[in-house]
């Protein structure tokens, strides 16, 4: 029936799961799981930062008005 989710697919690979065994990982996937956290950490940390900014702005903001 069209509209259902066809749970015979395989669900898609994680690049990496936190905590997984690594024992079978050669080095360049090793390397390559490195790179892809350390892309992530870039990201949160400039998500993180947005957010601070914004946070800082705020404040000042109402601090002017009191």
């Amino acid at each position: 029936m069209a509209g259902f989710l066809d749970d015979d697919r395989p669900a898609p690979k994680r690049a990496h799961e936190i905590g997984q065994d690594l024992s079978q990982l050669s080095v360049a996937e090793l390397d390559e799981r490195i790179a892809l956290l350390e892309a992530e950490i870039a990201r949160l940390g400039e998500a993180r930062a947005k957010k601070n900014a914004s946070r800082s702005a705020a404040d000042a903001f109402f601090q002017k008005r009191d």
